[in-house]
């Protein structure tokens, strides 16, 4: 990426610091910035002090904004969205008009100034929606695939890649789980037997990092990631600060799965093994009725989804292992230690 110019939609956010910080290493020609809030843009600025960076504040609802920002744009990584599962419940029409609305204008403007790859960020969430957040985004996937499948001679290659819960992101219950063992109370647990997959910024941001060298328009990409249970997560915290676990059950929120699916039985079929990835190509066959009436696949019955049911399984050991090598979350624990 060498000399590229790049858009961070949302790039204030803890995978748009991660993603700037490998893209200054590549040696970009600039990295540009969207957001609307101006207070972490000036905090990105004076953490990162490098004349490469340029912020535009601005929304991805408005076109306008999104257009300044692309015009003259090599690669778009699309990370801006409500992510918060109860924001979305309590106001889903403004999750639509983020994760949908916003999404379809950041194509609209890749495809006007003939940016060369579009990178769209997903979740788990997005298979088999039960609640706003996932439903919007599972519209943005279907926004993203509409967009390759309706211009396949554009210069623009789209692609999305879905993951599960990235350590220490925004949102994650870890930060809570050291808050709660340094003020001496027990852990709040939803369910204990409540499974997920595992990720670091780092590994996400290789993710993207792979769809954008390996991606054909329409594709999806999955990281290949091992799960725990909620129980094991918390174990593993306690283990970092040398504390005695103890866990107060609260039970599933409204919106909550037991686990998470970051491939359907349906992609599993279509999917091609990466080695560390799973790459599920664009279903591009002519929308008629014979695709969903009259033709079938046999096999879609013998498979499983790729759940963090299934997948490897990691212990307390090997969660606490996993997190040590998380900067972010070590200087939390050294400071609650």
């Amino acid at each position: 990426m060498s000399g590229a110019t790049v858009l961070i939609t949302g790039g204030t956010g803890s995978f748009g610091s991660t993603m700037a910080r490998a893209l200054l290493a590549d040696d970009v020609a600039q990295i540009r910035i969207l957001s609307r809030d101006e207070a972490k843009q000036d905090d990105m600025r004076r953490r990162f002090g490098d004349e490469r960076m340029r912020f535009y504040v601005g929304d991805v609802r408005d076109q306008a904004s999104v257009d300044d920002a692309t015009r003259g744009v090599d690669l778009v990584f699309h990370a801006a969205a409500l992510k918060q599962v109860p924001s979305c419940e309590f106001f889903p029409a403004q999750a639509v008009l983020t994760n949908v609305v916003g999404s379809q204008n950041v194509l609209n403007a890749a495809g006007r100034f003939e940016v060369g790859s579009v990178v769209m960020l997903s979740t788990d969430k997005a298979v088999y929606p039960i609640n706003a957040m996932g439903m919007t985004k599972a519209l943005m996937e279907k926004t993203a695939q509409a967009f390759a499948r309706n211009a396949m001679t554009q210069r623009t290659v789209v692609s999305t890649v879905r993951y599960g819960n990235v350590l220490h992101s925004r949102g994650s219950v870890v930060p809570l789980f050291i808050e709660q063992l340094r003020g001496g109370g027990d852990m709040t647990i939803t369910d204990p037997n409540m499974t997920r997959f595992l990720m670091s910024l780092s590994q996400s941001v290789d993710l993207v990092r792979h769809a954008l060298v390996h991606a054909e328009p329409g594709d999806t990409f999955v990281r290949k990631a091992p799960a725990a249970t909620v129980r094991s997560l918390a174990e593993a915290v306690a283990l970092l600060l040398g504390r005695e676990p103890g866990f107060s059950i609260i039970g599933t929120r409204h919106g909550e799965k037991l686990f998470e699916t970051l491939l359907s039985r349906e992609e599993v079929l279509r999917a091609q093994d990466h080695g560390d990835y799973f790459r599920v190509p664009l279903d591009a066959r002519s929308l008629n009725y014979e695709v969903f009436f009259d033709d079938g696949s046999r096999r879609e019955s013998d498979l499983e989804d790729y759940t963090s049911h299934n997948t490897e399984r990691m212990d307390a050991e090997q969660v606490a292992a996993m997190l040590r090598v998380v900067p972010e979350i070590m200087l939390e624990v050294e400071r609650a230690s």
